[in-house]
């Protein structure tokens, strides 16, 4: 997993990578808007003309989307003292909220809780994710361990190394044993 940056370069680097973002996801969706939106004759010109005219408001709503949930991420960092999920969970709570005040406290509300559980949602994923991967990166040390621990008694014992048939058994057997798949048609 990459690494953030320390909190001032983060905002800048989430602003720039936020805009980047919006402006080519803007651009591709307003390209195909555009073509199907335009005459028979116009397609490519005002396919052309939407991207120009559409991408870049896009990419300046991702980009503020980006600034206001670094600035929230950085003062939790701050504040809290602990880089955790909860302080992305607050920080995308605060800007969904943030974005919509213009609309009035109801539409604000409601669009924060949206913010707040899409982040959840996406830290709850990456965590489980991290844990998942963690815990098979165990079970693949444990037997690379197991292995050369075998390998070093028969070396003792005076009897020949693994051959790569015996290797590539034991990996077959491990990968059955640790996969999902492995265990559910087992």
């Amino acid at each position: 997993m990459a690494q953030k940056e320390p909190c001032p370069d983060r905002f800048f680097d989430d602003l720039g990578g936020a805009f980047a973002m919006g402006g080519v996801g803007g651009a591709l969706f307003y390209f195909l808007k555009g073509f199907v939106n335009s005459p028979s004759r116009e397609r490519f010109k005002g396919a052309i003309t939407a991207v120009k005219l559409r991408a870049p408001v896009l990419g300046g709503s991702f980009a503020a989307w980006g600034g206001i949930f670094s600035t929230c991420d950085c003062f939790l960092l701050w504040y809290r003292q602990q880089d955790s999920p909860f302080n992305a969970i607050v920080s995308g709570l605060v800007t969904g909220g943030a974005l919509a005040l213009r609309s009035g406290f109801q539409i604000a509300w409601r669009n924060a809780v949206a913010g707040g559980l899409i982040l959840a949602i996406i830290e709850g994923v990456n965590t489980g994710y991290t844990s998942l991967m963690i815990r098979q990166q165990m079970l693949m040390i444990n037997e690379m361990t197991k292995l050369q621990e075998e390998k070093r008694k028969r070396i003792m014992q005076g009897l020949p190394d693994f051959t790569p048939e015996e290797i590539n058994e034991r990996y077959e057997a491990s990968q059955k044993k640790a996969s999902f798949f492995g265990r559910a048609l087992k």
